[in-house]
């Protein structure tokens, strides 16, 4: 029987919890919307489903495209402001947090809860605490692509392959809507390769939905 990695660890979500080959992409949204015009028609064209953590920043910097992902796609709270939480007060960390759900509610119609990802990936066990009070369930991800690393250290073959090397029942998948440093947007070409060669390997693609924050 296939072994798989675990799929919570330490209290956060790190890989859909099932042996069904299916993969969840995920975006985040948190600086600029460089690459969402093509991951949004790579979707499309694939008829792949998806699930976006934005800030509150970006859907106020981006109301139009923040109202059309949620139209079709489930929505994550990633803070207002995309600050390290551990660099927080409490007080501040729950203000961005809950700021943020009312901000993207209301940018795309949708309730966050209960998918939160940390800024960075930095978090400790009191701002997981915080989270889990809230509401939320904490989803890390199985791979990153590295395409927010640019060109100088990544490519879309290179991200195409951090996918495909990664892959295994409940994948998640973590890609960006905006430009690295040096303006590429790797993911968003990288996109409709990983879904056609995920898709030649037998798997499909499916929502973070049946997540449950903790209780």
């Amino acid at each position: 029987m296939l072994s798989l990695p675990p799929a919570i660890v330490a209290g956060e979500i790190v890989r859909l919890q099932t042996r069904q080959h299916v993969v969840a992409l995920t975006f985040d949204g948190g600086g600029n919307d460089d690459g969402a015009k093509g991951v949004l028609a790579a979707l499309r064209r694939g008829h792949a489903p998806a699930t976006f953590f934005l800030t509150g920043h970006f859907v106020q910097s981006y109301p139009l495209l923040a109202r059309a992902i949620g139209r079709r796609y489930p929505v994550g709270n990633h803070t207002v402001n995309h600050l390290d939480m551990l660099r927080l007060s409490p007080a501040a960390a729950m203000r961005e947090i809950t700021r943020a759900a009312v901000m993207i509610q209301r940018a795309t119609g949708r309730d966050t809860h209960p998918y939160f990802r940390f800024p960075y990936g930095s978090r400790n066990g009191r701002t997981l605490r915080l989270v889990h009070r809230l509401g939320y369930a904490s989803v890390r991800w199985t791979v990153d692509t590295w395409g927010w690393m640019g060109l100088s250290q990544q490519s879309v073959g290179g991200a195409v392959r951090r996918v495909l090397a990664n892959l295994v029942p409940g994948e998640i998948v973590l890609m960006h809507l905006g430009s690295s440093r040096d303006h590429s947007t790797i993911d968003s070409h990288a996109l409709p390769t990983v879904i056609r060669l995920v898709r030649a390997r037998g798997y499909r693609f499916v929502t973070l939905a049946g997540i449950r924050a903790p209780r």
